[in-house]
């Protein structure tokens, strides 16, 4: 019964993930500033790291749990490496 409802659940969500995802991708090509695309390329990697946690829990498989952490760790990373070369950009170094 549980199962059911959440593959349902996952089965509903899937347009709109398709959807964000879409709109995301969009935004990175053709956002007019740097932060624009990393703000957009930043939201697809969290989405994609929460599909693949709810995945997970589908599957029952504790792999793709941390496929997904060292997934947002990455884009954690890239976060604070992004900021820092702006920052320096703007102060003139």
């Amino acid at each position: 019964m549980d199962v059911e409802i959440l593959v349902s659940a996952i089965l509903y969500s899937i347009p709109v993930y398709l959807t964000a995802f879409t709109l995301y991708a969009v935004r990175a090509v053709k956002g007019p500033t740097i932060p624009d695309a990393v703000l957009a390329i930043d939201s697809m990697s969290y989405e994609l790291a929460a599909f693949i946690a709810v995945l997970s829990v589908l599957f029952k498989s504790s792999v793709l749990i941390a496929v997904a952490i060292v997934l947002a760790l990455w884009v954690f990373a890239l976060d604070i490496y992004v900021a820092k070369y702006l920052e320096s950009r703007e102060m003139g170094e």
